[in-house]
């Protein structure tokens, strides 16, 4: 069992938006790693990061990325700091992983000011501007599939996808 799609981003690429809709026009379930590690911990991630720290949290974030991977066929959407991990890059070699690509300026008016976003919380503009430089990288490396979402719909995003896949 493989999943159809793995969407990999920065905070505002539209991971969970356009995963919701490409699982819907591909016929099969979608699944945010960041909302099971909330379920499954009975809090938000913000809670989790002040309560047990980032290190917690991420080692969380590594189990259910691995689970998900080997159990489910639908589409993922993966949190934007998960390819930090190099034990998650290596394991979505091999997988179709589709990389949402966002600017900066898009990226911060999608997010705000970063409300519910942790590594946010402080100086959210500087931050987001280094977390998209530091990871760029990263998702490049991961990716299968490149997609620009700049000055595009989710709508328009999945559709892209959907025909691509």
């Amino acid at each position: 069992m493989s999943p159809r799609a793995v969407l990999v981003g920065a905070p505002g690429a539209g991971k969970t938006t356009v995963g919701e809709l490409l699982a819907q026009r591909l016929g099969v379930e979608f699944r945010d790693i960041d909302a099971g590690i909330e379920a499954a911990a009975g809090k938000p991630i913000p809670e989790i990061f002040f309560d047990e720290g980032e290190e917690h949290f991420r080692a969380l974030e590594r189990a259910a990325i691995a689970d998900a991977l080997e159990t489910f066929d639908g589409v993922i959407a993966l949190g934007g700091g998960a390819v930090l991990a190099e034990e998650t890059r290596k394991r979505l070699a091999g997988h179709t992983v589709v990389y949402l690509s966002v600017e900066f300026a898009d990226a911060l008016s999608r997010v705000g000011l970063g409300a519910g976003r942790p590594l946010l919380a402080l100086n959210p503009r500087a931050t987001l501007k280094h977390l998209l430089d530091q990871r760029r990288p990263l998702y490049e490396e991961v990716a299968t599939v490149t997609v620009v979402t700049d000055g595009r719909t989710p709508q328009e995003i999945a559709e892209d996808l959907a025909d691509r896949l």
